[in-house]
């Protein structure tokens, strides 16, 4: 499977603007720029974008390896919050903290964080990154 997704940007770095796009249409020339990524601005940013592909990615590889457990979540909720940092050579992202809130029948706490800690190793993303992905996983009823 491939997919894409693509970029625009006009001027420099704190002057220049760009535009973000998804080949599903997702996002379609979405603003982003220095303001929107460093200052706090409305626009998105790459490590927005990057935390929601996370979020997403984890979880649906949790729901798979529920499954195999033979449990089914009724409900997951996760955020992942990445940190980008200043380092030597410029910035990096250092940091990935998941947080995840599961409604999940029948599932006790142990094969629970068995299971979300096997998810957080194997997912595609978590593979990605080369920084530490931390997480926090509750059942909650």
């Amino acid at each position: 499977m491939k997919t894409s997704g693509s970029a625009v940007w006009q001027g420099g770095i704190k002057d220049g603007r760009g535009a973000i796009s998804s080949k599903s249409g997702a996002l379609n020339a979405y603003p982003y720029g220095f303001s929107s990524r460093f200052e706090g601005k409305p626009g998105t940013n790459p490590e927005e974008l990057l935390g929601a592909a996370h979020a997403g990615c984890f979880t649906m590889a949790l729901s798979l390896i529920l499954g195999e457990a033979k449990l089914t979540a009724e409900k997951m909720e996760t955020t992942a919050e990445v940190t980008l940092d200043k380092v030597a050579d410029g910035f990096a992202i250092t940091a990935v903290h998941l947080t995840l809130k599961a409604k999940i029948p029948g599932a006790d706490d142990k094969t629970f964080q068995e299971c979300a800690a096997k998810a957080k190793a194997g997912c595609p993303v978590s593979k990605l990154f080369n920084t530490q992905i931390t997480l926090d996983a509750a059942l909650v009823e």
